[in-house]
């Protein structure tokens, strides 16, 4: 057996796509929203650790994620409920600590839920079509990080409207906070960070750092190298910020042993995926490779990925327009053949 770099939670992370082409099997929007939540009761029921999903505006995934999340919790025990990332320029604070703080009472206390500035959408500066402008001087990743603190203030539960002095019912004393509040929510809230500089920002405010297979900077080393380099400056940043807790970090990695006839001809032309260096917002990108192959290869090369190793939590990237039962696969598969050899179950 390897030996990995200890036990780690294990979920996966939906795009939710769905696509009217004869050869998907998400086929509208209701079949994407259905198809998350039976996705997440049978992940749970192999053992996957977490259900997450990302957050698009404009476009054919999914968006507004708190009634899926209650959905699911609903649904479901122990698997832990996420998204990765809910862009917060797109985001009312106020409404969305209430939506927050009933998904995590459905859910008993699961929701992880990872927010960020977002990545490039489907339409120009849609943020705006919500409402919400930067103010002079600012731009849009402030607005995120605005929209941001006051989020977090608000999870913290302390009251701070006045209350009416004749209310239609009776106020509990003092300043009132948003119901319904949900203890410990604000220690479940990630960042996802597209770089170094980020991440230690990440730290200073006291949330779990969340990255990706994507990086916008690019220092000329392999992806799992800089990520790695990235978390630690997020550990350190958060020793140096005194916080009494442990931080979580999660890395994302789509990963497809190949099995069957079926896999190979999903996933064989991954067989050879190398990171690649682009462009993105007009600076340079770093973006991860694919895993794909038989499982002996797969374990010596995730092995060798050290921000994998870094990680207490490993997000699956999954191709939700497959289908339920071909995703449970390719889930189970990693589980069963993968995992162990690791040391990472």
């Amino acid at each position: 057996m390897i030996v990995g770099e200890g036990m780690k939670k294990i979920g996966f992370l939906s795009f939710g796509h769905w696509s009217p082409s004869p050869h998907s099997q998400t086929r509208s929007a209701s079949d994407a929203l259905l198809q998350s939540i039976d996705l997440a009761v049978a992940a749970e029921e192999i053992g996957v650790d977490g259900a997450y999903f990302r957050v698009h505006h404009f476009a054919r995934q999914l968006a507004s994620p708190f009634p899926l999340l209650a959905a699911v919790g609903a649904r479901t025990s122990r698997i832990e409920i996420g998204t990765g990332v809910i862009d917060m320029r797109y985001e009312n604070p106020l409404y969305m600590t209430e939506d927050a703080g009933s998904a995590d009472l459905i859910a008993g206390g699961r929701l992880q839920l990872g927010i960020s500035r977002g990545s490039p959408e489907q339409v120009v500066d849609g943020f705006r079509h919500f409402g919400y402008v930067p103010a002079e001087g600012s731009d849009h990743a402030a607005l995120a990080r605005d929209h941001a603190a006051l989020f977090l203030r608000l999870l913290e539960g302390e009251g701070f409207a006045e209350p009416n002095p004749r209310p239609m019912f009776p106020n509990p004393p003092g300043l009132l906070r948003l119901e319904p509040h949900s203890p410990g929510l604000r220690e479940r809230i990630w960042w996802g960070a597209g770089t170094r500089a980020t991440a230690e920002w990440t730290a200073q405010q006291g949330m779990n750092l969340m990255s990706s297979t994507l990086l916008t900077e690019d220092t000329g080393v392999p992806f799992h190298q800089l990520q790695a380099e990235q978390i630690q400056r997020f550990r350190d940043a958060w020793k140096e910020a005194g916080h009494a807790r442990e931080p979580r970090v999660s890395v994302s990695r789509s990963i497809f042993p190949i099995l069957s006839d079926a896999d190979r001809a999903y996933f064989g032309h991954d067989t050879h995926s190398q990171d690649q260096v682009g462009r993105l917002e007009g600076g340079l990108a770093r973006f991860g490779k694919s895993y794909a192959g038989e499982p002996d290869r797969l374990v010596a090369e995730l092995a060798e990925d050290e921000a994998v190793a870094a990680a207490d939590t490993l997000l699956l990237t999954i191709p939700n327009q497959l289908g339920v039962d071909y995703n449970v696969h390719v889930l189970d598969s990693v589980l069963r053949h993968l995992a162990p050899e690791l040391g990472w179950r």
